[in-house]
């Protein structure tokens, strides 16, 4: 039973800890104390271990199988993972005035917009497909609790930031998205640099994944055929 206990546990404290230190007052306070780039390093740091307690706390839950498993699922989460590195990498720490996370908003230029130019929440979407393509290669009772509720988490999340964004900024928000489909489909030259360094950074996370699974998740990944 403290393996349900556990993995109960676990996703309370990611509920509370992605929702009490954004609310305004809170936020407001840490940001004070440790300033607008300690609280994104604190916050993110957090999200990230309490993450790695919920796939711990789900891998010692007990088993249960919900459907019996093929050779395909496991292969799911190798080419869904290129993908979920791609967008973290080509999203992360860029100006995106649509979605949270963003820096220097300001600067957001549409015309160099790179990744934001196709999907306003890269970093949702990569939590999205990653949970997903974990629900197909698992097939048991914590794991697509678990990352069943992540793919609703993020899905969910993409709704809320627009409403709030839309609600924060007003008419520009509409006027910024028009500019932004506006924008020729292909970037000025000089994105294409970092966009190939930031794709470079996605082929090693890829890499360090497939070699550290086995250490933090505790399952080597291995292709079925």
């Amino acid at each position: 039973m403290w393996g349900w206990a556990e993995l109960t546990l676990s996703l309370l404290a990611f509920g509370v800890g992605h929702a009490v230190p954004v609310r305004p007052p809170v936020r407001a306070a840490l940001v004070r104390q440790l300033g607008a780039r300690g609280f994104t390093a604190a916050y993110s740091l957090l999200s990230v271990a309490i993450l790695g307690w919920v796939i711990v706390a789900a891998g010692r839950a007990p088993h249960f199988p919900l459907w019996e498993w093929t050779p395909w699922r496991a292969a799911v989460p190798f080419v869904a993972m290129a993908a979920v590195c791609a967008l973290l990498a080509l999203g992360a720490a860029r100006p995106n005035p649509f979605s949270f996370g963003g820096r220097d908003d300001a600067r957001f230029d549409p015309t160099r917009a790179g990744i934001i130019r196709w999907v306003r929440h890269p970093l949702l979407l990569a939590l999205a497909i990653w949970a997903l393509a974990h629900v197909i290669a698992n097939g048991d009772l914590a794991h697509v609790a678990v990352f069943g509720l992540f793919a609703a988490f993020a899905v969910l999340g993409m709704w809320i930031v627009d409403r709030r964004k839309r609600r924060l900024m007003g008419a520009a928000w509409g006027d910024m998205r028009a500019r932004l489909r506006a924008a020729p489909r292909v970037q000025r030259p000089l994105s294409w640099p970092g966009a190939m360094l930031r794709l470079g950074v996605a082929v090693g996370v890829y890499g360090a994944l497939l070699w550290g699974h086995g250490w933090f998740a505790g399952v080597v990944p291995v292709w079925p055929w």
